[in-house]
């Protein structure tokens, strides 16, 4: 539901207009130093503000709760909290009875019974993944030396990413991109076949990540058009280190050591400036809907640090299970 992970387990709460969000860390070793000034840098690689993104600003500044102390992990809970201020929760009024294409609106009003809090997206929203990009940062540092990198390599079907997010705000709509993930200095060993493979645990919590539609590992689709000789990785040293990476550092769903390469594409924001059709669901006709609010142009522009997190949490819970993390922590020390 709103946990995840076995050892290394996050759990995530709060709506996008309510009081606040946050996120519970639980299973994090005892030991490790967290000092406020690590979140600074990938809270600022997630804000808005840049061109293309949403003109919502929020000061973003995390409440450490618990969890840390003296700078050090404490072998407890991490919960940290940020507050909502910015908000303007009139414009999502009229969606009670026009729910937006695209969005969870029409959904959780079903599911949950016209309880939720639909503000903003409530529950459902990106405000969220800050949290997630907070539990990333410790992960972080919990599994260095290896490195997760993620970067936008296509928007609105573009490499010119610029050109693209300039054409889509000229028109007044918006557009999607592919991000690509890269993790070096991977070991060997990390994942279990079948139900919990690498690829099986990481696409899970990928798509935990609002507006992700589809990920692929190594040549992704590009396999089925090769043949096995040429789609074969050849093995060039006892350490398993191959001569291409078509299998994205996976073999049967546990990693081999090379670079762990996948890419996620996402989705268009579904909120944007033309005029669209929805259902009225208090007359039952079809209605015009035109959707106020604050929303980003191409979404995909904050993604990457986000992916980067998720990547991150699901790598430290697998160095947990495998005892590549010792549960004090002592690197360093």
């Amino acid at each position: 539901m709103n946990s995840f992970g076995k050892i290394f387990r996050v759990t995530i709460f709060g709506e996008s207009h309510g009081n606040g969000i946050g996120i519970v860390i639980d299973g994090c070793p005892a030991g490790l130093p967290v000092q406020f000034s690590d979140f600074t840098e990938d809270f600022n690689r997630r804000r808005s503000g840049a061109k293309g993104t949403t003109p919502r600003k929020e000061s973003d500044i995390p409440k450490i709760v618990s969890g840390i102390f003296n700078d050090i992990t404490t072998g407890a809970p991490i919960a940290v909290t940020f507050e909502n201020s910015n908000t303007r929760s009139r414009d999502y009024a009229a969606l009670r009875e026009t729910p937006r294409p695209g969005h969870a609106d029409f959904v959780a009003t079903k599911k949950f019974g016209g309880f939720e809090d639909y503000r903003g997206g409530g529950h459902f929203s990106g405000r969220l993944t800050l949290g997630l990009v907070a539990a990333g940062v410790i992960a972080k540092k919990l599994i260095h030396p290896l490195r997760v990198e993620a970067k936008l390599i296509e928007a609105g079907g573009s490499h010119d990413i610029e050109k693209a997010v300039d054409k889509a705000i000229e028109e007044r709509d918006s557009i999607g991109g592919i991000i690509e993930c890269r993790i070096t200095n991977m070991p060997v060993g990390l994942g279990e076949p079948f139900f919990d493979s690498v690829e099986a645990v990481l696409s899970h919590m990928v798509f935990s990540i609002p507006a992700i539609k589809g990920i692929e590992f190594g040549s992704g689709f590009n396999a089925a058009r090769m043949k096995g000789s040429e789609h074969n990785d050849k093995i060039i040293s006892v350490e398993g280190k191959t001569s291409t990476n078509y299998a994205g550092g996976i073999n049967g769903g546990i990693s081999n050591g090379n670079d762990l390469v996948f890419r996620v594409a996402v989705k268009p924001t579904s909120s944007t400036h033309q005029a669209q059709k929805t259902m009225n669901f208090k007359t039952g006709k079809m209605t015009d809907l035109e959707i106020e609010g604050r929303h980003d142009t191409c979404i995909a522009l904050r993604v990457p640090v986000v992916l980067e997190a998720a990547t991150a949490i699901v790598l430290a819970d697998f160095m947990l299970q495998s005892q590549n993390i010792e549960r004090i922590f002592k690197r360093g020390m």
